[in-house]
């Protein structure tokens, strides 16, 4: 992926999508079969006030995010991805902290990707806060 077509990419993942503005989701890397994202904390995420544990939709939606943007980044960005499945476990809270998405391609298609992902705190990278795994179908263009 040439340099242009990456911050096109950023500006689509960051600014692009109002959601994901909303979360202030940022690209970290984006290329090679996978994808990179980091979600800041704020307090406004959090899904149980008493233990600061981010919500688990947001959670999801960083997983989905990073994995449809993993599968899209194997070909253009006038391409078209959209989510076939999810599934999300959870292994534990993300208490008041920053996280990262990392997707990795498992198997692309001609119209059909599928993905696992990791989701770790930045302060932690080795204790997995959840893993997901999705599909995603691909409109060439």
């Amino acid at each position: 992926m040439n340099p242009e077509e990456l911050q096109a990419f950023r500006e689509l993942i960051e600014n692009g999508i109002p959601f994901n503005a909303y979360l202030g989701i940022r690209l970290l890397d984006l290329g090679d079969r996978q994808c990179r994202l980091l979600l800041p904390y704020r307090p406004e995420l959090l899904g149980d006030a008493r233990r600061q544990a981010l919500h688990g939709g947001v959670i999801s939606a960083l997983i989905d995010t990073c994995g449809g943007f993993a599968v899209w980044s194997t070909g253009s960005i006038k391409d078209r991805v959209a989510t076939i499945d999810l599934r999300v476990d959870y292994l534990k809270p993300a208490v008041a902290c920053d996280i990262i998405a990392h997707s990795r391609i498992r198997m692309l298609g001609n119209r059909v990707g599928n993905v696992s992902t990791v989701v770790y705190a930045t302060t932690a990278p080795e204790v997995i806060i959840a893993e997901g795994r999705s599909v995603y179908n691909i409109r060439r263009f």
